[in-house]
């Protein structure tokens, strides 16, 4: 027990030492002595430390050649504390300050890394991936023998996946919930804006199946020209997917609106949407 207690005391003693020791670097004014120490607990990934220490020897050194590496150190002390706005700004700053630097294609790429990181899942609002995929594809052409190139794309097509899901899951919501024109409205720009997209078939064949059910909840002077809308997104379906397994509720809903068409009046009227 003494023993333990013993143990506990010496590890507070060497805490309230390192306390004691950056406290007096930290109200200290030998500004060498704040970088060599800010770069040291950096490199112990002890960000909370040298963030404050590199904070202020930015205003110091402004305007020195030490300038550059301190506010390099900056950006990144945010980037590793997981502050990405406050990070991606500081990049951004340091690229346009320092436009020659060896470090400037580097932070150019972590500006639009940062947006990256930011980006939230795709049931969230979508805004940080947006412009994570324009800053990442301004980092592609200004930089396009970057080494960094392949990783930018992969990045790029990751994010454009979030966005492709979003609007899929946000058409289904429309269609779970019975809205049935925006569910097809959301199915078609999903389909053009992402032509290759994986949710294709489920797209189509509930594109035309919400089609259809918004045909079957119109009154009776548009119910016509909507059963046909409908019969154009089964045709699509049916070119782009023959063999699916959604196929036969789909020939059996087609075959439904055929006959409710024979049934109406050859003097009927025919509405737009």
């Amino acid at each position: 027990m003494k023993l333990k207690i013993s143990f506990i005391l010496l590890i507070f003693s060497v805490l309230m030492v390192g306390c004691s020791n950056y406290n007096r670097i930290l109200k200290g004014n030998d500004m060498d002595a704040k970088m060599e120490a800010a770069v040291r607990y950096y490199n112990k990934g002890d960000y909370y430390k040298a963030l404050p220490l590199f904070e202020e020897l930015n205003a110091v050194y402004r305007g020195t050649r030490k300038a550059e590496k301190t506010y390099y150190y900056f950006a990144y002390s945010n980037y590793r504390l997981g502050d990405y706005q406050s990070a991606a700004y500081d990049f951004d700053i340091f690229t346009k300050t320092y436009p020659t630097s060896e470090y400037t294609e580097e932070c150019s790429f972590m500006h639009a890394y940062c947006y990256y990181q930011d980006s939230p899942e795709y049931s969230l609002d979508q805004t940080n991936t947006y412009t994570a995929i324009n800053e990442l594809q301004l980092f592609a052409d200004k930089y396009p023998r970057s080494t960094r190139i392949e990783e930018c794309n992969s990045l790029i097509d990751q994010l454009r996946e979030k966005l492709e899901t979003k609007t899929y899951e946000t058409a289904r919501l429309y269609y779970n919930m019975e809205y049935y024109k925006a569910a097809t409205t959301t199915f078609k720009n999903l389909l053009h804006d992402f032509p290759s997209t994986k949710y294709r078939e489920n797209s189509l064949f509930l594109s035309f199946k919400a089609a259809y059910l918004y045909a079957e909840g119109s009154i009776d002077s548009k119910r016509e020209g909507r059963y046909n809308d409908a019969l154009r997104s089964f045709g699509e379906f049916n070119v782009a997917f023959p063999e699916s397994k959604h196929m036969k509720e789909a020939m059996d809903l087609s075959d439904q609106i055929k006959k409710k068409l024979d049934k109406i009046p050859s003097d009927g009227v025919s509405a737009i949407n």
